[in-house]
């Protein structure tokens, strides 16, 4: 039979289709179909080993489908430099917060995402640099941190400064792993109350943010993917995924979820 060819969409922000991740024996993930419009923001949910932060490195072109295609920005991996495409993705996540020099000041962590470079050394920033890479950890809640080391922060702290950093280049894509992981309660709450903002603003990139919780889905995400073993439970419109039935599946016990506020609350029953 002949392979259906790829429906490449040039308007759409991100497309998999068909895409199938393995590492040896292992199968990371299973034919999944994926797209992303421009003013979307998506959740993507599952428990460890699902395959969410292979889908979160699938999209910010730091890895090749075993099979399938990647389309970023209308242009398919495989066929396009990845250096053009990465400066237009914004990218937070737990691979690239350890490579960040404990020794660097926060203002440098940020303002050198303009160059794609972790730690400044001699690169030249201009006083418009400095000023928005301020004026991006005054967003997410650490302005006052600016001059202090990245390795004095608290993980809380760390993670503001990330997507600050993720923020700098004015990316049409915003990738977030697990932004609210070790923080406290009002830590938590503070920054997701400040993602939802950004949610809201209709300058604003596109957005997928992975996570385990739905308590750490921000109010305004108007889409969401379960994942579960490599697979697609569900996926949709945020109010048609998230469901008791469909997070008992993805997760593997009887759970009950519920809504207030814009926000989701789950419980096992």
């Amino acid at each position: 039979m002949a392979e259906t060819e790829f429906a490449l969409d040039p308007d759409a922000t991100l497309q998999l289709e068909q895409v199938t991740v393995r590492r040896g024996e292992k199968l990371l993930l299973d034919q999944i179909d994926w797209t992303v419009e421009e003013d979307e923001r998506w959740v993507v949910l599952g428990p460890n080993g699902a395959g969410k932060t292979t889908m979160l490195q699938l999209a910010a072109a730091n890895l090749h489908p075993t099979t399938g295609t990647v389309a970023i920005f209308g242009e398919r991996l495989g066929a396009v430099d990845v250096f053009e495409l990465r400066p237009r993705i914004g990218l937070s996540s737990a691979a690239l917060a350890q490579r960040i020099p404990g020794s660097e000041l926060v203002s440098d962590v940020v303002v050198s995402a303009g160059y794609s470079v972790l730690g400044r050394w001699r690169e030249a920033y201009g006083r418009l640099d400095v000023r928005r890479a301020k004026a991006l950890l005054e967003r997410f809640g650490v302005g006052g941190m600016a001059d202090r080391t990245y390795g004095t922060l608290s993980e809380g702290e760390r993670k503001r400064v990330q997507i600050a950093r993720a923020m700098m280049t004015d990316p049409e894509l915003l990738l977030l792993d697990e932004p609210a992981a070790g923080m406290d309660l009002g830590g938590r709450e503070d920054l997701l109350r400040r993602l939802s903002h950004l949610a809201a603003d209709a300058l604003a990139p596109a957005i997928v943010l992975v996570t385990h919780h739905v308590e750490e889905i921000p109010v305004g995400f108007t889409h969401a993917m379960l994942l579960r073993d490599g697979r697609i439970v569900a996926q949709g419109l945020t109010s048609s995924v998230l469901t008791s039935e469909h997070l008992s599946e993805t997760f593997g016990l009887p759970l009950r979820i519920e809504r207030d506020a814009g926000r989701f609350f789950a419980r096992a029953v």
